[in-house]
């Protein structure tokens, strides 16, 4: 029976390696046994948007018995038509990425599954996860995990299993090393077997590779790589039956000749050490161009466009020896504007620049300067940015000015006005009456005088000029009511010579 760790949840059980469309309820019906068994709560983990399942889930069981028999009895057995893997739940995730207990197997037989595994390396101690790694049609791809509870019973498992036969094939079990850990160049030190041999052309077929490479030592398999038609696609791989052979075949048929052609003969790689040995390499040539024309490659733009090689070449060859020059151009031939031009000696090139750079050349001023690396460049353009930025001066800001000027009183301003709009009527100044309020009853517009006194604010101007008479102090006023004319330019006329007379 299996045991739980002590660090794990009680009666909590790991669910992994479901179909999408496997739901709570189906695993409840499993789980439960018709009611049988008590199942407290049961938890398909999905994607937080799309909703779809992650293919695992967690079944939380009442008591802890429940829970081993679950385990002991339903691991491996097969949910909506593939199998599922069962293992107790594991929240604390330090034991799974410590690596410890953790064993690799490979070479195993496509007729091995999770459970045949399983009842193989259960002999050595308490598993806590085993998985043999499947494809897109859920076919073994030839390897798989055991993860063990201690280092002890997976030191155990490597001693007895490695090299023996399940299956009748030679299994390799050793520790499983997490990929971030690998050594990223393995060609050098490692023990191969294995030969990749390419460029002997496509009328090459297996026998004749197994012929060329036989002499070397024995050979397991020789294999030539066919399209769909069956046409060779002037590549194979050559497999050996120890390091040594496979070492020597690469020392002497690397660079070659077979079948009247050069051939490239080296280890066997996997694409993503393949990619990575590319990457590194493109990265060793571009850091030797770099060293190799630091300081004499110069970068010329702002070129006319019907500017030739020969042209540019002619222009900077009075400055020293120019082991280069070449305009770029587009798809279509096109002068893109600028070019480069190297020099010998650094010396040559910071005369160039000097003399060179703000010289126009036909029409335009030429921009030169020292080539850099595109990670140089980007960073000298964000230190010129950042220094914008310091003085105040964000990139891309340009002081802005209206497209007309406006004599228009802003908010921060305070209205001025002349003289003659600020005086009162009373110290004889211009009346400026807006508009409307001509022919207003006296209650209701401004200027109507109050008890106690008659005030010259009682003189009222109308819209055509005409004086109104003399009114009695407190006697009511009765007044036509005028139509509101069309507002036009208007002339005010005052006669200071108005005024209330008493009594009449």
């Amino acid at each position: 029976m299996a045991v739980n760790p002590g660090n794990f949840p009680v009666a909590s059980l790991y669910v992994g390696d479901l179909t999408p469309d496997v739901s709570e309820a189906i695993l409840y019906e499993k789980f439960s046994q018709n009611g049988k068994v008590e199942v407290l709560s049961i938890r398909v983990c999905r994607d937080m948007v799309s909703k779809r399942s992650l293919g695992y889930a967690y079944v939380n069981f009442q008591n802890q018995l429940d829970a081993e028999r679950a385990l002991d009895t339903m691991n491996f057995d097969r949910i909506k038509g593939q199998p599922c893997r069962i293992m107790w739940s594991q929240r604390d995730p330090s034991l799974r990425r410590s690596g410890v207990g953790n064993i690799f197997i490979k070479n195993l037989d496509k007729s091995i599954d999770h459970k045949a595994m399983y009842d193989t390396f259960s002999a050595f101690g308490n598993i806590l996860s085993c998985k043999v790694a499947l494809d897109e049609n859920s076919q073994s791809r030839g390897f798989g995990f055991v993860h063990f509870d201690t280092q002890e019973s997976a030191d155990l498992a490597i001693k007895k299993v490695n090299g023996m036969l399940l299956n009748d094939k030679k299994v390799y079990v050793g520790k499983f090393v997490p990929r971030k850990d690998r050594t990223r160049d393995q060609g050098a030190n490692q023990r191969y077997t294995n030969v990749y041999v390419k460029n002997f052309g496509e009328d090459f077929e297996d026998d004749d590779l197994h012929q060329a490479f036989e002499k070397f030592g024995k050979i397991y398999s020789a294999v030539v790589m066919k399209d769909e038609t069956g046409k060779g696609r002037g590549f194979g791989f050559v497999s050996f039956e120890n390091h040594e052979s496979a070492a020597r075949a690469v020392e002497e048929m690397n660079n070659g000749v077979l079948n009247n052609h050069q051939i490239y003969c080296g280890r066997a790689q996997k694409r993503k050490e393949r990619q990575m040995e590319l990457i590194r390499r493109r990265e060793e040539q571009k850091m030797e161009r770099y060293s190799r024309y630091h300081g004499v490659n110069l970068y010329i733009k702002n070129l006319e466009d019907d500017f030739s090689d020969e042209k540019l070449r002619e222009e900077f060859n009075k400055f020293g020896n120019i082991t280069s020059a070449k305009i770029m151009v587009d798809e279509i031939g096109h002068s893109r504007g600028f070019g480069f031009v190297c020099f010998s000696s650094p010396e040559e090139a910071t005369k160039a620049v000097t003399e060179m750079n703000g010289r126009i050349v036909v029409s335009k001023p030429l921009y030169v300067a020292l080539a850099q690396r595109k990670d140089e460049r980007a960073a000298h353009l964000a230190a010129l940015r950042m220094q914008r930025m310091a003085r105040g001066m964000p990139q891309g800001q340009m002081q802005m000015y209206p497209p007309y000027y406006m004599p228009g009183i802003q908010s921060h301003q305070r209205a001025y006005f002349p003289p003659a709009m600020t005086g009162f009527r009373w110290q004889g100044g211009p009346v400026h009456r807006p508009y409307g309020f001509s022919g207003m009853h006296h209650r209701t517009r401004p200027g109507v005088p109050r008890s106690g006194g008659m005030s010259n604010t009682q003189q009222r101007i109308t819209n055509t000029g005409s004086r109104i008479g003399p009114q009695q102090r407190g006697s009511s006023v009765t007044q036509t009511q005028q139509q509101p004319q069309p507002r036009t330019q208007q002339q005010y006329k005052l006669n200071p010579s108005a005024r209330n007379q008493p009594g009449t």
